[in-house]
């Protein structure tokens, strides 16, 4: 049985996608907590933009999923959503 996807929700679709991205943000904490304490002046203000990164991609995830989101909607108006085939499995 084949089933199309016509519409995104917007708001909803971004909220994930953003907890999504902050939760990928913390592997370059990960990376930024060494380079504060052992690294120099340079590698240290690098360390801190490492430490920042779960909240800037967690920004940048939420604004641009909304706008691939809002373009999607707008394309499968015209060209049809994605399609998939499921099955009834019981």
């Amino acid at each position: 049985m084949k089933k199309q996807l016509i519409r995104i929700s917007i708001l909803q679709s971004s909220k994930i996608m953003t907890a999504l991205y902050v939760l990928m943000g913390f592997i370059y904490t990960l990376i930024g907590i060494p380079m504060i304490i052992f690294g120099g002046k340079q590698v240290r203000i690098i360390g801190i933009i490492y430490l920042l990164m779960p909240v800037f991609m967690g920004i940048i995830g939420f604004v641009f999923f909304a706008l691939f989101a809002a373009l999607y909607n707008l394309l499968a108006k015209w060209f049809g959503g994605f399609e998939v085939e499921v099955k009834n499995i019981e």
